[in-house]
């Protein structure tokens, strides 16, 4: 089957251009979806009254620089990007808008509480949109989460897909 796919794409690019190297590399065969985090089921207000900061329709909070499979090195560079909806600073409520935390290597996550300032889940409440994170070589999941001025996540959950990294 590998033959018959290096053969295909030398008639399509020419032998000059191929080889088996390039047909095999991380840009031609992406990276298995990450399992995504376990997460409570949100809910609009807490046990305790609180109604939970709605997310607008289509929020979504995304990895600007990184992707699923990639090696990077340490520090490394993770910009936070956002689609409907603006970022605020922590102790500020302000209509559609959030601050960024980063969960690293993180399996389960409780949506309807604040979320805790570990060294697994980092806290951005100044509106930073950008950070470098310092990591262990190994392979880590990182996942981005939108939380609200009290950093208790929106309703519905602004969450970025949970991505694989590998430090090399």
């Amino acid at each position: 089957m590998l033959k018959l796919m290096v053969v295909a794409a030398v008639a399509v690019c020419g032998l000059a251009a191929c080889s088996q190297a390039n047909l095999l590399s991380p840009a031609a065969n992406p990276a298995p979806a990450t399992a995504a985090v376990r997460m409570s089921a949100s809910t609009p207000t807490l046990a305790g009254g609180y109604k939970k900061v709605t997310s607008p329709a289509g929020a979504a909070v995304y990895f600007v620089n990184l992707k699923n499979g990639d090696a990077v090195t340490s520090p490394l560079l993770v910009q936070f990007g956002l689609r409907g909806i603006g970022v605020a600073p922590a102790g500020i409520e302000k209509e559609n808008t959030g601050h960024h935390h980063l969960l690293i290597d993180v399996a389960e996550v409780d949506v309807n509480n604040a979320l805790p300032a570990t060294d697994n889940v980092r806290h951005f409440g100044g509106g930073q949109t950008e950070a470098r994170v310092e990591l262990k070589p190994g392979t880590h999941t990182l996942q981005l989460l939108l939380a609200d001025h009290n950093h208790i996540p929106h309703h519905p959950v602004v969450m970025s897909e949970r991505i694989t990294v590998t430090v090399q």
